[in-house]
């Protein structure tokens, strides 16, 4: 096996052609990192929410909507709708967002 050999001069030619490249290249900035001082803090809106039957057809239709407290007229209602060969309806809970004034 044959070694390279490398001069003195040649070995200081490189040096100096990367430094002249590093010299040449433009800086690059330094990217600030984000502390948590400087992040703001979220504001939770106060959201409230009414609970509803629904009445919803096979394919995910909401056909009927009822008060909470009238989950015996909604299965009602489904029942009606799937009588008669025609696809089956069901009921199933509805969170709906009510307005504050």
């Amino acid at each position: 096996m044959a070694r390279k050999v490398v001069s003195r001069k040649d070995k200081a030619a490189e040096i100096e052609a990367a430094a002249a490249r590093e010299a040449a290249a433009p800086a690059k900035k330094a990217t600030k990192r984000k502390t948590a001082t400087t992040r703001k803090a979220k504001v939770v809106e106060d959201v409230r929410k009414k609970l509803y039957w629904g009445v919803f057809s096979q394919n995910l239709k909401r056909v009927a909507v009822f008060e909470f407290d009238q989950k015996d007229e909604a299965a009602a209602r489904a029942e009606e709708l799937s009588k008669g060969g025609k696809s089956p309806h069901f009921i199933q809970k509805v969170k709906e967002e009510i307005q504050l004034e």
